[in-house]
């Protein structure tokens, strides 16, 4: 690609303080903290290009160490969180791929606590931000702890954990300003992904609406890596693991997300508790991509590349248990605060790849454990605790709850009779899978690394149009707060290559022209000789080029339901009794909940003279805490069409694309929103024309299972 080393100008460097005047950097070479000056930032040391990470790689781990230490107590990424016990069970056992113990048979239980999270902000920030979600879930199963810690996107940003510190940094509020919180939408966040090429897979996905999503229990997890799953006779298969809900996915549009942060910004974390106190309890089925070990090579991607999927049509996803999560945390603090999650923390018959990230995390979670939590005794405090036996010579520390006794702490002994005794495999001991390696140690990248397009383009073109438009729209609002044009200049380069219309489309909204030559990113820093194995990011021929698994509308994998969905019954003085009590009891039957909401607190009259409880004024709710609107008939609706909050209520949960119910007299009411010229032929407006009709019920709880009426963004 062509490469420009044109400067910013004057203006646009006084904008983020980039004058040589404000850096002591400017034009010094990079080094270690102990002044050594550093060859390769952009690939840890490994066994060969595709090998495992080497512990002597003494600049990442000071890297690392560095980062994870940075700030306490709250974790550095994943610290606005909520959680939740429950159980996983087995319903397709899958012995013939791994012998961890809770996979082996139907109906079989292990207790867990989930975590769900955001990535960039601070504990006190809002649940509806745009970003990652974390799906990490602790098994506390027979043979000790497992955790699967990912998130509900399958890729991330970078490929080696050598960079995982340059990305948070980059992602988290500017550090001269501590500006903006939870939001990617500045400069440092996209001058660092504009220099990334491999992270065009995920900006996808991240600009997305799976980045807004409407609750926590309507998300997809995924593992992100390729791991290893090992069973009795040695054999080894790569697997992905995926998290898929019950409910179905779905999410929130850009306008409604902002609007809730300031409505409830716990909203999310309210969803979760509130589903569980009610019944409602959360559910995903665990599915696995199965990979065998002799197809490893078998892909036009690499599988050990944390940036890329197997697409569904290629190894469909088979399922093997469902999680439920039933019992809400009787302490925030003591559970989901100090729950310590790590992706090292296996059992026997799951195993690691030679995935550059994953290798990278293994080390980092326990280092940040320390010193988020004080101490490594971490795992003993309750949250953390297996249930397994634990009996080793480890002793002493802060915070130390066992009270060992004994003279010995240390192996091997015969003053404790040789205890405690290591197990052999047979018997359940931990053995790694015996992989051979047989290489140089490299800074390097893996050439089948280098394809950082074309899962890109699959994903852009498994959405539907109105999916589309949302990524367009998000890029264009994420980069029309960048403030230095090259960044937006040069990551228009990066979308361009992903899709040309896209990056025109993006670009129209800026006023800016997409650049005829993409800026060849990693020349910022980098030596020639360094650019890890991507001095030019390859091109190859994709084997599926759509695939529906990656579209929220197009995915029919979930029987529409309304089960936990929230609607609004709007009222006044007057309002028609009947119509109130049997839309209730409809929902109530489909799992569903309406709230009466009204001008004032207190009781709304009906129309028989009797008095129904307010359940929010429209001053102390919004639209956008609904998933859909009901307006009864009745003697109130010309004193609710007189109220503005009343109208701005209405409006936003027709521009959300939400269903919304009327009797015939509040057709009037729906005259007076500004969309109301868009309203003829609307799926989303149904009508009763009775209050006696038992067809309306049905007809407006089946337009709710749509989720959203999609078709009417069009229209506007």
């Amino acid at each position: 690609m062509k490469q420009n080393n044109t400067p910013l100008n004057d203006q646009e460097a006084k904008q983020k303080d980039l004058m040589p005047a404000k850096s002591d950097a400017i034009n010094k070479f990079l080094t270690t903290d102990q002044g050594v000056k550093i060859n390769d930032d952009n690939n840890s040391l490994k066994a060969g290009e595709r090998g495992p990470s080497l512990l002597e790689d003494f600049i990442l781990r000071e890297k690392i160490t560095h980062f994870d230490h940075e700030r306490i107590p709250e974790r550095i990424v994943h610290a606005r969180g909520s959680g939740a016990h429950g159980y996983f069970e087995v319903t397709n056992p899958i012995p013939q791929f791994t012998k961890a113990g809770f996979f082996q048979q139907a109906g079989q239980k292990t207790p867990v606590f989930t975590r769900f999270s955001t990535v960039a902000g601070s504990r006190g920030s809002t649940d509806l931000a745009r970003d990652v979600r974390g799906f990490a879930a602790k098994f506390y199963t027979q043979e000790g702890i497992y955790d699967l810690v990912g998130n509900n996107i399958p890729v991330f940003f970078i490929q080696d954990a050598a960079k995982f510190p340059d990305l948070v940094h980059a992602v988290k509020p500017e550090p001269h300003n501590e500006v903006p919180q939870a939001a990617s939408a500045h400069d440092t966040f996209w001058d660092f992904i504009s220099l990334m090429p491999e992270s065009a897979h995920m900006i996808m996905w991240a600009m997305s609406d799976r980045a807004i999503p409407r609750s926590y229990r309507m998300m997809e997890g995924f593992g992100v890596h390729t791991f290893r799953l090992i069973n009795e006779n040695h054999e080894s298969h790569f697997v992905k693991f995926h998290w898929k809900p019950k409910l179905g996915t779905h999410a929130v549009v850009w306008d409604e997300a902002q609007k809730i942060s300031g409505s409830d910004p716990d909203f999310h974390r309210r969803d979760l508790w509130e589903a569980i106190e009610t019944g409602n309890f959360p559910e995903w089925d665990l599915g696995v991509q199965i990979v065998p070990e002799a197809d490893e090579h078998k892909y036009e991607f690499d599988l050990l590349d944390p940036t890329k999927i197997i697409p569904e049509e290629l190894v469909p996803v088979t399922i093997i248990g469902k999680m439920v999560l039933n019992k809400n945390p009787d302490n925030f603090f003591a559970e989901t605060e100090q729950i310590a999650f790590h992706p090292g923390h296996v059992v026997p018959g799951i195993d690691f790849t030679n995935d550059p990230l994953l290798q990278g995390r293994l080390f980092s979670y326990t280092d940040t454990q320390l010193s988020r939590l004080g101490s490594p005794n971490f795992h003993e405090i309750p949250i953390n605790r297996s249930i397994a036996p634990v009996h080793n010579n480890q002793r002493d520390g802060h915070m130390r709850q066992e009270i060992n006794v004994g003279r010995v702490s240390y192996s091997p002994n015969s003053l404790g009779g040789g205890c405690p005794y290591q197990a052999k495999i047979a018997e359940g001991g931990f053995a790694s899978f015996n992989e051979r390696v047989d290489a140089h140690k490299v800074r390097q990248r893996s050439e089948s690394f280098s394809d950082h397009f074309g899962q890109a383009k699959l994903f852009y073109n498994s959405q539907t149009q109105v999916e589309q438009d949302h990524i367009i729209k998000a890029l264009r609002f994420e980069l029309g707060k960048v403030e230095t044009t090259a960044i937006r200049v040069r990551m228009l380069g990066i979308l361009s290559q992903v899709d040309k219309t896209l990056a025109d489309r993006v670009a129209q909204g800026l006023r800016l022209t997409v650049p005829v030559a993409p800026e060849q990113p990693m020349n910022h820093g980098v030596s020639p000789e360094n650019l890890g194995g991507e001095q030019e990011p390859k091109t190859v021929t994709p084997s599926v080029e759509f695939s529906q698994a990656l579209s929220m509308i197009n995915n029919p994998t979930v029987t529409p339901t309304i089960a936990s969905r929230k609607v609004a019954i709007v009222c006044a003085d007057g309002v028609d009794e009947q119509a109130v009590l049997n839309i209730k009891m409809a929902l109530v039957k489909e799992g569903a909940k309406g709230f009466v909401i009204a001008p004032y607190q207190g009781n709304v009259k009906t129309d028989k003279g009797e008095e129904i409880a307010v359940d929010f004024s429209f001053l102390t709710c919004s639209s956008v805490l609904f998933d859909a609107i009901y307006i009864p008939g009745g003697q109130g609706l010309n004193e609710l069409s007189q109220d503005a909050d009343v109208m701005d209520f209405l409006n936003d949960a027709y521009r959300h694309c939400k269903v919304i119910g009327a009797h015939v007299d509040g057709i009037e009411l729906l005259s007076g929103i500004a969309f109301a010229k868009k309203t003829d032929n609307d799926e989303g407006l149904v009508i009763d024309e009775d209050t006696q009709n038992t067809d309306f019920a049905a007809n407006f709880i089946a337009a709710m299972g749509n989720h959203r009426i999609w078709a009417r963004e069009t229209s506007l």
